[in-house]
């Protein structure tokens, strides 16, 4: 066994003496670096990160296979990682697609904004869900559209005001159980069933709410506001993150940052502008 590893990685050693060249290949070793560990640090923490472990712990076995010449695990092994690309899309479909809708945004930006309005109406249905203790779930449509990952569901396309919300969340509505889905500033759908996250490493206090609105929010750019049931507390989740126990001009301000709206009042409600001018007043 000694000697055979020995000499294959004397060969390794002579191959990369012959062929290697200082600033080309030193080039290449940071890109390959970087796309790396771009991907670790995209997977860390998700079931992604244990089948890759798992896909890697095969190539290795049967690399050890191959210099120890077992022929039955070689000819397995063979036979299963032959159509490596097909199994990396099969096993990593869902995640890929992710990377490649981030590296997208990444590199055009998103275009679409919110209207002020809408952003008022919603963070007002909030806090009013959230004195009453009735949990909501909307999830606001950026560039990447939701219906393939939306399931069930009513068609509303409704003009989005803050009555209309709050009657859709209430106990005794038949769509308070679903997600209501924000698209061009209307409410498209009602009573949606969003996918839930995956990953492990997820607060376990987090209801399904919750969870669903990290796992929509990892497949798509949309932007999530929950309230708990329990602790009528509104959070916003975005790009799979939570920002837990938002009050109303903070959930505002995020919103208005987030869906590319700019900060300097535009999503103020006449009301805020009141009470801000008698404050200054006082």
């Amino acid at each position: 066994m000694i000697p055979v590893v020995y000499a294959w990685i004397l060969d390794r050693w002579q191959t990369f003496a012959e062929n290697f060249q200082p600033v080309r290949d030193t080039i290449d070793i940071l890109v390959v670096a970087w796309v790396v560990y771009w991907i670790l640090m995209r997977i860390k923490g998700t079931r992604a990160a244990q089948m890759a472990l798992g896909l890697l712990i095969l190539v290795l076995a049967w690399r050890l296979a191959s210099l120890l010449e077992l022929s039955t695990m070689s000819f397995l092994l063979d036979n299963f990682l032959s159509s490596g690309l097909l199994v990396l899309i099969v096993i990593f479909q869902s995640d890929i697609r992710r990377a490649l809708t981030r590296v997208g945004r990444g590199v055009f930006g998103a275009t679409r904004t919110q209207e002020a309005h809408t952003i008022e109406e919603i963070v007002r249905a909030c806090q009013a869900l959230a004195q009453r203790r009735v949990g909501a779930l909307v999830a606001i449509e950026q560039e990447v559209a939701l219906d393939e990952f939306v399931e069930q569901g009513t068609s509303l396309d409704a003009e989005l005001t803050r009555d209309l919300l709050i009657s859709i969340f209430l106990p005794y509505s038949p769509l308070h159980d679903g997600a209501v889905v924000v698209r061009r500033d209307r409410i498209a759908n009602a009573g949606c069933i969003l996918p839930l996250a995956t990953r492990g490493n997820l607060n376990g206090s987090l209801g399904t709410r919750h969870r669903a609105a990290v796992g929509i929010t990892e497949e798509t750019d949309a932007l999530v506001v929950v309230v708990s049931e329990e602790t009528g507390k509104i959070s916003l989740v975005a790009g799979g993150d939570i920002n837990e126990d938002l009050d109303g001009p903070h959930l505002r301000q995020a919103l208005l940052e987030l869906s590319g709206r700019s900060r300097d009042g535009e999503g103020e409600s006449e009301e805020d502008v009141k009470d801000s001018r008698v404050a200054e007043v006082q």
